[in-house]
This record gives structure tokens, sequence and C-alpha cells, in this order.
């Protein structure tokens, strides 16, 4: 277990892959059986933090990181002789293998981590205490440090146990317009891990962090309790439910683990103003089911509210295509502009994206893939209903499909 194992259907996020100078611990093993990590992001401060005035451009040390070495020269170009020619003597031929085929020279490197300017992930299994360990972390500040429990490499169905960029962009936007938020009743579909309520609990009055999945939700729990060091000063209250985007009502069952109270429910539908989403649109069916799921929420509020959906635009090689594709990505913007589009009389929607040029707060690499998308509920009058009903959640779900 020194070592990742990949299998054909694993998948493994970039930030546990490329997130430079991070230390994963595991902790233990889950209800299924698999490691589970703990890493720490840590909210840059005020002087750290990088403003994004250009799309796509990552942090200063992404920067420095791609800037030509001094040595850049010498790399590039062929040692030049007296007379100028390639190898200092002209008409050389080129030096072919026992196959004929060219062989080129290259330079040795010392360290092939020095010029990727990227750490490999190694994850430190702790059989026992580390006495060293412990020290560093008792004299560590937590204030700005974000614990995350998560699983990584794992399987499609299981992505939400680990952290995704999606994550990082959506906590970076309410931390730089942390009067959005501040006071209010929010709902996150599809959290996972928790990172992104957690860092809306630092400005939000309530927080349902909501997903599905006991082990998924217990794994979300911890981190919230992991996390009250930045929770608790802000006053904020997170509260982990189930939902499940794929079925029609919320879970009342009181024997069921992480199911509602009637009281919940009452202030859900009356008091939630924000709904949140982070990275959440990988499958069809999934992406169908958020939709829903949405229309459901928004049609039964009797005000106004505001949906911030993060995702990552996928590109992947298909055999269908036999070129570069973004399915999953495709069919959150038919599915999100179909709502746009949808006349019911209950509410109307209006959608835009939103500029990434916001200030960094989180140490990670903001692709230019990264996307926010905004969407503006507003409840039309009562006599509206009669205008049309056709486009109902039943009949969405058969024209996205």
């Amino acid at each position: 277990m020194n070592q990742i194992t990949f299998h054909h259907d694993t998948v493994l996020s970039d930030v546990h892959m490329l997130l430079p100078n991070a230390r994963r611990l595991m902790t233990r093993l889950n209800s299924v059986g698999q490691p589970v990590f703990l890493s720490k992001f840590r909210i840059l401060s005020d002087s750290e933090k990088h403003d994004n005035s250009e799309p796509g451009k990552g942090l200063k040390e992404t920067e420095q990181n791609n800037e030509p070495r001094e040595d850049g020269d010498k790399d590039t170009q062929v040692t030049q002789g007296k007379d100028g020619e390639e190898g200092g003597a002209g008409n050389v031929e080129p030096f072919l293998d026992v196959d004929g085929d060219l062989d080129i020279k290259h330079r040795q490197r010392k360290n092939p981590n020095e010029e990727s300017g990227r750490d490999l992930v190694c994850p430190i299994i702790l059989k026992q205490s580390n006495s060293a360990l412990e020290e560093e972390d008792e004299y560590t500040d937590d204030k700005d440090i974000i614990k995350i429990e998560h699983t990584m490499a794992t399987t499609l169905e299981d992505v939400g146990k680990q952290v995704w960029l999606g994550a990082f962009l959506l906590a970076d936007f309410i931390l730089s317009k942390p009067h959005m938020f501040r006071g209010a009743t929010v709902l996150e579909l599809g959290a996972g891990t928790g990172l992104t309520s957690i860092v809306m609990a630092t400005v939000a009055k309530t927080l349902y962090c909501t997903d599905v999945g006991e082990d998924l939700l217990s794994m979300c729990k911890n981190n919230v309790t992991l996390n009250q060091h930045i929770i608790e000063p802000a006053g904020g209250e997170v509260r982990v439910k189930q939902l499940d985007w794929l079925q029609y009502d919320l879970c009342t069952d009181a024997d069921v683990v992480f199911s509602w109270t009637e009281e919940e429910i009452a202030d859900l539908y009356d008091n939630t103003k924000i709904i949140i989403a982070a990275d959440v649109c990988y499958d069809e069916d999934l992406t169908d089911g958020l939709f829903r799921t949405l229309y459901r929420l928004c049609s039964n509020f009797r005000h106004t509210c505001t949906i911030f959906i993060s995702l990552e635009k996928r590109m992947n090689f298909t055999l269908r295509h036999m070129d570069v594709s973004c399915d999953a990505y495709n069919h959150f913007s038919h599915c999100l502009f179909q709502l746009e589009d949808m006349v019911d009389g209950r509410c109307s929607f209006r959608v835009e994206q939103l500029p990434s040029d916001f200030a960094q707060f989180l140490l990670y690499e903001r692709i230019e893939q990264l996307e926010l998308w905004k969407v503006s509920v507003t409840p039309l009058p009562l006599h509206a209903s009669t205008v049309n009903t056709a486009a109902a959640p039943e009949d969405t779900e058969q024209s996205s499909s």
C-alpha cells in the first residue's frame, strides 16, 4: 500500500495527484474497506492570495514552474562549432541504430521532478504513532487549515469520496464574495467530502450538506467535526442529510441515518436562498436527476433563489466519435439551457456563466476548463400557473434522455 494501484475503472482526482507539497496520512479503513486519508488545505491570507485577473492563470508558484529555466537556451539549442554548423562540422550524418531508426541522445537529468515542478503523490501510511509528526501537528496553527478525510483512486460510483477542483473553485468564489452568503440558509447538492459546505459555513447561518450513501455521509459528517475550529467562530451550523436526486421525496424515516425531520424540511423550503453544487455532472442519468431535483425544489419555494454550479469541462477520447469529446459537459449544457427555456407558470430561470477572475484562496491550479454557472430563480405570481403546466419534472426527464 505504499503506492497507488490503478485498475481499468479507477478514477483519481487531479487534486490528489498534482497538489504540490502535500502529505497525506492514512487514518483508517472505512466500512467498505477503502483506505481513508487525511489532507490539510490552507486558506491563504490576504497577502498570499492570488488575484486571478486573467482567466486560466494559476498561482504564482505554478507560473514560476512554467517559466523557462535559465539554462533553457542550452537545452533547446544545438551546440555549434566555429563555422556555425551543427556539431562544429559540416554535413554531419545522423546516427542511426541497428534498425535504421534515428538515435537521439537526451541530456541526462538528475531529478525528473525538478523539471515538472510537481511532487509525486506518495501517501504516508502510519502503522504506528509517529512522534515527529505528532510534535509538528502540535505546533501547527490550525486557524486557517481545512482538514478533509477522503479516499484516493476510487471507482466512478465513489468519486464523491475524493476532493475535486470544482470544489476549490466554488470555495474560492464563496471566500471572495462573503457578503452574498452571510446569514443565509444554503443547500449543497452532492456535497461529497463536504469541503465546500465547510467553507460556506464560515459565512452562512445554516448549511444543509447533502449526498447519498451512509459511508460517504459519515465521512462528510466527520469532516464537519474536524473543522469546527473554523465553523464555530463564525456561528454557522452544518447539518449533514441524505438527498437522493433519483428519489422524489426527502427521507423522513427516523430509523434511517441522516434522514430529515419535518421541521428541517419546513426550514429548507421556507428559508433556503442559495443552492450550490460542485463538480457533480459526470454522468448523464445523475445530471438529469440533478436538474429534476433543482426544478422540484425551486418550484416549491415562495421566494427567489440563486443556484451556483461549478464544474470542470473534461475532454475524453471516445471510440464512438473517434475524437476528443465532452459528452458529460455537453449534456450538462443542454439541461442547463433547457431549464432556462422552461415555461410552466411556477418560476422562471435565468442562466449566466460567471467569470473566474475572482481571488484565489486555496492552493491549486485554476485551469481554463473550470467553469462557474449562476442560475437565478424567480417565482411567478400564482395566477400565472394556468399558462402551461406541460413542462413538469417527469416530462423534463423524458426530454433530457
